[in-house]
C-alpha cells in the first residue's frame, strides 16, 4: 500500500528541457533487471503527477518502468500567463511539440514495449500527437480523455467562434470562468465532479498545500479558444481513423467535465479503439475512484496491455 502523500523512495524527480530550453518536471520509477516495458503518463489540465502516485507505483510494481511528466506551464513547470494561477497556452501545438520531443528521447532510453497513458487534457494531446504522426507507441491508455466538453450542446464551430470573439473583445489571457473566492482553495462543490472517494480527493489539497507551486485555477480565454481549435483537428474526417495504434479509453457517463458521448464516438472511430464505459459509480478522475471501482479499472487496463503490448522475449 503506497503512501499517496509521499514521493516513493524508489522514484526520483528531475527536470527535462524542451527544444526551446523550457524546464519541465518529471518523475521516474527505474526498471528492474527484466522490466515488463515502459509507460509514460501525462496528467490533465491544472493537474500534477503527485495525484497519480498510487497508479504509477502500481504499474511499477507490475514490472513496468514508469515515467510521468508535467506539461509546460503547469504544476512545477512554470507558468505561461501573467500570474501564478491562470492556465494559459498560445497553442496546443506547443504541447504536442513538447510531447514529441520527450517521446523520442524517452523511447531511446527505456525498454519496450512503450505505452502512452494520459488523463483528460493529456488524453486530448496524446490523440493530437497520434493524429499528427508525432508519436508511435505500442499501445495507449486514456483516462477520461478530453475529446469534447460536457457543456452546451452547440455545434463545435459555433463554440469556437464564441471563444474567438471573447479573445477579441478582451484580454485573451484573462480567466475564462470564476474560481474559488479564496485564492489557492479548491471550490467547495468540486469534489462532486471528480471522485466518490473523499480521502483521495483530499490528497490533492494536501499536495497543493505542501507544494504551493502546484496550485492552478481557471484557464485563459486563449486556452479555451485553442482547445476548440484543437478539437476541430480531431473531429476532421479521417483524423482518428488513421491512428493505427491500440487505444483503450476509460470513460464514464457520469462525467460532468468531459463529454462521455464524444469519447464513445472517438473509440468507435479509432481502428483499434476499445472503451471501458462506466456509469454512476465513477466520476471524472476514474483513476482516483473508490477502491472497488478503481481496482476494476486497473484490471481492465492490465488486460488491455497484456493483449496490446505483450512483453517482448528479452524482457520476459
Amino acid at each position: 500500500m503506497i503512501d499517496r502523500r509521499a514521493i516513493p523512495p524508489h522514484a526520483r524527480e528531475s527536470l527535462w528541457h524542451a527544444a526551446d530550453g523550457h524546464a519541465v518536471r518529471r518523475i521516474d520509477w527505474p526498471g528492474g533487471d527484466a522490466p515488463r516495458g515502459s509507460i509514460l503518463f501525462l496528467p490533465g489540465r491544472a493537474d500534477f503527477y503527485e495525484k497519480y502516485l498510487e497508479t504509477l507505483d502500481e504499474w511499477h510494481r507490475a514490472g513496468w518502468r514508469v515515467t510521468a511528466s508535467d506539461w509546460r506551464g503547469q504544476a512545477g513547470s512554470g507558468r505561461l500567463g501573467r500570474d501564478a494561477v491562470t492556465g494559459h497556452i498560445e497553442d496546443f501545438g506547443i504541447w504536442v511539440d513538447d510531447l514529441a520531443y520527450l517521446w523520442e528521447r524517452w523511447v531511446a532510453e527505456t525498454p519496450g514495449p512503450h505505452v502512452l497513458a494520459a488523463h483528460s487534457m493529456g488524453g486530448h494531446l496524446v490523440l493530437r500527437a497520434l493524429v499528427d504522426g508525432r508519436v508511435r507507441p505500442d499501445a495507449v491508455v486514456l483516462s477520461a480523455p478530453m475529446t469534447g466538453v460536457a457543456g452546451p450542446p452547440l455545434p463545435l464551430a459555433m463554440l469556437h467562434r464564441v471563444a474567438q470573439t471573447m479573445c477579441r473583445i478582451g484580454d485573451p489571457l484573462r480567466q475564462a470562468w470564476k474560481w474559488s473566492e479564496k485564492p489557492g482553495e479548491l471550490p467547495a462543490a468540486r469534489s462532486h465532479l471528480l471522485t466518490h472517494d473523499p480521502v483521495r480527493y483530499a490528497d490533492e489539497q494536501w499536495w497543493r498545500d505542501t507544494r504551493p507551486q502546484l496550485v492552478m485555477g481557471p484557464a485563459s480565454w486563449r486556452w479555451v479558444e485553442r482547445a476548440y481549435a484543437s478539437w476541430r483537428v480531431l473531429e476532421a474526417p479521417g483524423a482518428l481513423e488513421r491512428v493505427d495504434v491500440p487505444v483503450l479509453i476509460v470513460s464514464t457517463a457520469a462525467d460532468k467535465l468531459v463529454s462521455h458521448p464524444a469519447n464513445v464516438r472517438a473509440a468507435a472511430r479509432l481502428p483499434k479503439g476499445a472503451i471501458m464505459a462506466l456509469g454512476e459509480e465513477a466520476r471524472h478522475e476514474v483513476l482516483r475512484e473508490e477502491d472497488g471501482v478503481r481496482a476494476a479499472i486497473m484490471a481492465r487496463i492490465a488486460d488491455f496491455l497484456e493483449s496490446a503490448a505483450p512483453a517482448r522475449a528479452e524482457a520476459a
